[in-house]
């Protein structure tokens, strides 16, 4: 099942690709993994290789100072890291445990519709030290062209500097990925970098 449209995919569309998707479409024991994988040779990542899955890892410098760290805590929560003219989510779309959303691609002329849910999401704050973060993981569900997981976050650290971090571990899920995996590995490290000039953008706005 692959959810395709010819044009840009309306909120009706997105409906119903979330109304048919099933559930999630990689191995249970990896739900929630992006939250605490390290990307030092731990269990977790080594399993993850034996498994088949390949980790994605871009981490950048978006601001500094606790004005920018809020507003990259706004730009995830309103999808500001998909708004691209080629990839986007409902911005209204709740960050949530357990909500739905549906994320549009545009792939030389279709549209694709690819289905996910919010596996959980993660917020700290330290005052003493400065350190505070937000971020959110996403699960894969039947339906997408992969299995896996994403994590996107905003970190402030000691220094008061604002970092952008998306992590990810994902295998084909469908016969197109399959072969199609190595195009799907470069776009996903060219969405990092224009997903992060979006973040940055927001972050530098009035």
């Amino acid at each position: 099942m692959v959810f395709l449209s010819w044009t840009r995919p309306s909120p009706k569309q997105q409906k119903d690709c979330l109304n048919k998707a099933g559930t999630f479409n990689y191995d249970e024991k990896y739900i929630g993994a992006t939250a605490k994988l390290q990307l030092s040779e731990d269990i977790n990542k080594q399993q993850l290789e034996k498994d088949g899955f390949v980790i994605n890892h871009s981490k950048m410098l978006v601001g500094s100072g606790p004005d920018a760290f809020s507003k990259g805590k706004t730009a995830l929560q309103t999808w500001r890291h998909f708004g691209l003219s080629w990839a986007f989510v409902d911005p209204k779309t709740p960050i949530e445990n357990g909500v739905k959303f549906c994320v549009c691609v545009k792939e030389f002329v279709p549209w694709l519709r690819m289905p996910l849910q919010v596996v959980y999401v993660n917020e700290t704050k330290n005052n003493k030290t400065n350190i505070a973060s937000f971020g959110f993981g996403g699960g894969t569900l039947r339906g997408h062209l992969l299995s896996g997981e994403e994590r996107f976050s905003v970190e402030m650290d000691g220094d008061k500097q604002v970092w952008y971090e998306i992590l990810s571990f994902s295998k084909p899920a469908h016969p197109l990925a399959i072969i199609g995996y190595p195009y799907v590995c470069l776009r996903q490290k060219y969405f990092a970098h224009k997903s992060t000039d979006a973040v940055r953008k927001f972050v530098s706005s009035d």
